[in-house]
């Protein structure tokens, strides 16, 4: 990928590095205090870095897989950059707050470099990744960006037919947070459409092999703690941000959580084939990855705070018109108001005098998915414009009816 520093891409790099300066002085009270609970929710600026460091014993330099009970919860390559950073940090009084800066270093300069992998597929509205106000606050929280940039570049390759460069980029994003497995639908389904069905096989071998190679000498070395991250995913019931902990919290028990949450993932993948499959032109990957994605965690059992990191440089990338703009920016106030929600809850919750009561909470989560599937529905009339979709029935203008 050549990169030629432009005019607006400098001004891009600015604003990206202004981005995570900002997140270090938001996240700078915990640092303080020593991430102290429950002033870390208070404060908005709890951060899994540090917390992990001694609850995972990476501060004795334990390789995260090691442990049957406390192995590391993510997929390899995280639990990788978490050790190798382990070993990196020097003993002594300020261990923690030293294994933390040196994690948000490199998480700064990803996220700089994902912003301009995002010019080089959308840089009439790349600014956008940089100003998003939820992403920024949100940096700091955890090791996705890590996953983020591979699945970006795995995007950036595919829509230019560079298929080998993709399926080698999603493998290794896989293997770092497993959420861009949910990719390979659309992939499967463009390639089947453009009738290149040996690109389509050898697009998942690549992938396949690709993961198989990152993580077989783990599962065959500590496969307990390997095994660790998929067990407690597909244990875990209802959690924190998700649309049936807040049905669950408002009274609506719908009884058994794994049931609906998979109904739901089942009927968004019927709904982007559909869309995929009835579209006049074919589809790139750039413009469904935020629906597929979107639509996924409105189905899943937990919507963690940074997973607004993923959704933003997807959702610039499936953007085309200013006329989406008014809907990026009120689903991105919908995710500022619960990103202050979420911890002002978990601040009540873990012991403090003030914060917000469950049902508030449980509110502002539905209005959260309400915002998102709204900029959804934008993004969705504006793909199925001209095609077999049945959005002349779902977006029809009023005036349209006799």
């Amino acid at each position: 990928m050549k990169l030629r520093i432009s005019k607006p891409l400098a001004t891009l790099i600015f604003l990206a590095l202004l981005a995570t300066l900002l997140g270090v002085f938001k996240f700078s009270s915990c640092e303080g205090n020593g991430w102290a609970t429950p002033a870390q929710y208070i404060q908005a600026c709890y951060s899994d870095i540090p917390a992990l460091y001694g609850e995972r014993d990476l501060d004795k330099d334990q390789w995260s897989y090691s442990s049957t009970t406390d192995a590391v919860e993510y997929p390899v390559l995280t639990g990788t950059v978490m050790w190798i950073f382990a070993l990196a940090t020097p003993a002594g009084e300020n261990e923690i707050r030293t294994y933390y800066r040196i994690n948000i270093a490199f998480l700064a300069a990803l996220f700089i470099l994902i912003a301009i992998i995002v010019y080089r597929i959308r840089p009439e509205f790349a600014y956008l990744t940089t100003l998003a106000p939820a992403a920024v606050g949100s940096l700091y929280i955890n090791w996705d960006l890590w996953a983020i940039i591979s699945m970006m570049l795995s995007i950036y390759w595919f829509d230019r037919k560079k298929y080998k460069h993709s399926a080698i980029a999603i493998g290794v994003s896989i293997s770092t947070k497993f959420l861009p497995v949910f990719l390979l639908l659309p992939i499967v389904l463009i390639l089947w459409r453009r009738n290149e069905v040996k690109e389509l096989i050898r697009y998942i071998a690549i992938t396949v092999l690709t993961f198989a190679t990152i993580n077989l000498p783990v599962l065959l070395t500590t496969p307990e703690g390997w095994l660790r991250f998929y067990e407690l995913n597909f244990d875990r019931g209802q959690d924190w941000g998700s649309l049936w902990y807040a049905l669950t919290s408002l009274g609506v028990n719908l009884g058994n959580t794994n049931f609906f949450a998979i109904l739901a993932l089942f009927v968004s993948v019927l709904f982007v084939s559909l869309l995929i499959f009835s579209t006049k032109n074919v589809i790139t990957l750039a413009d469904v990855s935020f629906i597929v994605l979107a639509l996924v965690m409105i189905a899943s059992k937990v919507y963690s705070p940074q997973y607004i990191l993923w959704l933003v440089p997807l959702a610039v990338i499936a953007m085309s018109t200013r006329k989406d703009l008014h809907a990026f920016w009120i689903w991105q106030i919908a995710e500022v108001i619960y990103h202050v929600a979420i911890w002002q809850h978990l601040a009540t919750v873990t012991g403090a005098k003030f914060g917000l009561p469950l049902g508030g909470y449980a509110l502002i989560t539905l209005i959260r998915i309400l915002a998102c599937l709204y900029f959804l529905g934008v993004l969705v009339k504006k793909q199925a414009k001209g095609g077999q979709f049945p959005h002349e029935f779902l977006f029809k203008s009023a005036d349209s009816y006799p």
